[in-house]
């Protein structure tokens, strides 16, 4: 699934870079894993101040979450390029992103240098979900309400509708 990573400066300067390799790692704690490249200004700024926040988007986001990924937050505001809306999270400095339908805000807990990326280990401070894109009953996000964005490769994407129970 591909999310939008929120993280900030130092002075609180807003960035976003879009991901395609995350996962959880923990129950408990709640943990969860991002991999950036070293390269990447998100990977300056995650480094330095320690939290970040994934943002799930919806597909209609598509062309906003590909911007996102390939112009630099170096050069640019990519909230204003994107035309998304910065809020304020509840236990982290950087941002959510109004537009997306769950977030969850992470405290640096681990870091593992993997490659050309590092694995950044995240502790779940914070998780808020839009109510009409989850199942409440199921304890699952609502496919008929919401379609993730799912990065095939390159500039190939795709979506999800079908949920199914092995139950």
């Amino acid at each position: 699934m591909t999310v939008l990573v929120t993280c900030v400066d130092k002075r609180g300067k807003p960035n976003i870079i879009t991901l395609a390799w995350t996962m959880p790692t923990s129950f408990k704690p709640p943990l969860v894993a991002i991999s950036v490249g070293h390269k990447r200004f998100s990977h300056q700024l995650i480094g330095e101040t320690k939290e970040w926040v994934i943002n799930v988007p919806p597909w209609k986001l598509l062309k906003k979450v590909e911007l996102c990924g390939i112009r630099s937050g170096r050069v640019i505001d990519k909230f204003s390029l994107a035309g998304l809306t910065a809020l304020p999270s509840e236990r982290v400095r950087p941002p959510r992103i109004k537009e997306c339908i769950a977030h969850l805000e992470c405290r640096l807990q681990n870091e593992i240098r993997a490659g050309d990326h590092t694995i950044f280990v995240g502790e779940v401070v914070a998780a808020s979900v839009d109510e009409d894109a989850f199942d409440f009953e199921r304890n699952i996000m609502d496919l008929e309400s919401f379609a993730p964005v799912l990065h095939l490769g390159e500039s190939f994407y795709s979506t999800s509708k079908k949920v199914v129970s092995t139950k």
